[in-house]
């Protein structure tokens, strides 16, 4: 394993509609990537999501933690996946801000 990809996204939503986008989000992820990912756990406490996914045959484990004013995000990637990291990196920060956008 590799170390964690791991961000810090603010936002200024507040808890309760981060929460809420970000399931809405995760859903449109799905229907938009379910060639390249597949989310085989997602398990929300809270405000404290566990997941875990395959890409290319490979599990990626991680978890998003939600506050007031921004989102902690931490997957661990397999080597082959670990590869790609800048890329999947820019992929998921680009993915998450879009999601916590002000509207």
């Amino acid at each position: 394993m590799s170390e964690p990809l791991v961000f810090s996204i603010p936002h200024s939503l507040g808890k309760e509609e981060a929460v809420r986008r970000l399931k809405s989000g995760l859903g449109r992820v799905r229907t938009n990537f379910n060639n390249v990912v597949d989310f085989q756990e997602e398990v929300w406490t809270g405000d404290h999501l566990q997941f875990r996914l395959s890409a290319l045959g490979h599990i990626a484990p991680g978890s998003i933690d939600v506050a007031d004013d921004r989102i902690h995000l931490t997957i661990t990637l397999p080597w082959l996946l670990a590869r790609f990291a800048e890329k999947i990196q820019t992929l998921i920060g680009n993915q998450a801000k879009l999601m916590l956008e002000k509207r």
